[in-house]
């Protein structure tokens, strides 16, 4: 594999793992929401230092906000994001390109 593919597949797995992480506070009803308080600031920070950018910033607030609120546990953000990375963005400058 190369550097780059390395790199997209850890980061993929590090996501799920994340993500599966802000979801796991839905299995402790009352404890898990106070849980949130503490990962959603550090669930924020991580996804800024994942990615970087505008667009990392953008999704280190929106991962934050989603982590925070009650009932949103269930939106993989990190996941969300590696798709957007490196699936979505890629193909609009792929297009870009070959125009």
């Amino acid at each position: 594999m190369t550097k780059t593919k390395d790199k997209k597949l850890k980061y993929l797995i590090l996501g799920i793992l994340l993500d599966l992480v802000g979801m796991s506070s839905l299995l402790l009803p009352g404890l898990g929401d106070m849980l949130d308080v503490v990962w959603a600031p550090f669930a924020g920070w991580l996804m800024t230092r994942m990615y970087k950018g505008k667009a990392g910033k953008a999704a280190g607030v929106i991962t934050f906000v989603e982590e925070l609120v009650p009932g949103l546990d269930v939106i993989p953000t990190f996941t969300i994001m590696w798709l957007y990375t490196y699936v979505l963005s890629s193909k609009k400058v792929g297009k870009i390109i070959d125009v």
